[in-house]
């Protein structure tokens, strides 16, 4: 039978990506080993769980869930166009303020940092799938924010305190429901820009999802050995 995926995207502009998958599975690969189904969820943790959750109970569960799109980047040596493949992510404004000071909600004792799904307070992805595709795409550390970072401040808070790579707004939302729910996931992400002082003169979206259905159809035909 073939395997049921779910490719969940933030926007529709991020969606166009699956087609385009679709059409290069045909000339490159076997169509018919997966069965190929789309949600877009919205822009956000909150969007991305109740559309998500949505989508289990009305379709039941994939045999795999992948989380595409694009990302912003802490690194110089991840540039616009590089596809990245998040080990670990976790909520990184989800927390309390102590005056200047910031605690995780395991860091000031409100949750276990092992309270499952976490581990050491952080969501790490699937291991199977990760070891089947890891020499394909570049690992990295994510995190996951309800505001999109555009300070030098909270840049730097950010790499303080998480020292992350990469960072997305829905990610790690992707990741605590597919583990909750024991469904296999992975997460695919393209770079479209650096975080920092937002100008979108520097970034670059249509390489960046160019790229990313490039890179995924690289990982469904690995997939499929």
């Amino acid at each position: 039978m073939p395997v049921k995926i779910l490719y969940i995207t933030a926007t529709l502009q991020e969606s166009d990506t699956l087609q385009k998958i679709r059409e290069k599975l045909k000339v490159n690969g076997n169509p018919g080993k997966f069965e190929l189904y789309l949600l877009v969820s919205g822009v956000g943790s909150i969007a991305t769980s109740w559309n998500l959750k949505r989508w289990i109970e009305s379709n039941g569960k994939p045999d795999l869930a992948i989380n595409g799109g694009i990302a912003g980047s802490f690194r110089d040596e991840l540039i616009p166009g590089d596809v990245v493949l998040p080990l670990t992510d976790c909520f990184a404004d989800s927390g309390i303020e102590d005056g200047n000071d910031f605690f995780t909600l395991s860091e000031a004792g409100l949750i276990s940092a092992d309270e499952f799904p976490y581990k050491n307070g952080m969501l790490y992805a699937d291991p199977w799938y990760i070891n089947k595709i890891k020499n394909i795409l570049k690992p990295v550390r994510a995190i996951t924010v309800n505001t999109a970072t555009g300070s030098e401040s909270t840049r730097n808070r950010l790499i303080k305190k998480f020292n992350p790579d990469i960072e997305t707004m829905e990610g790690a939302t992707f990741f605590y429901i597919c583990s909750r729910e024991n469904i296999p996931f992975l997460a695919v992400r393209a770079i479209s820009n650096k975080v920092e002082l937002r100008n979108k003169n520097k970034w670059n979206i249509p390489l960046a999802l160019n790229n990313l259905s490039e890179k995924l159809v690289d990982v469904l035909l690995t997939l499929q050995r």
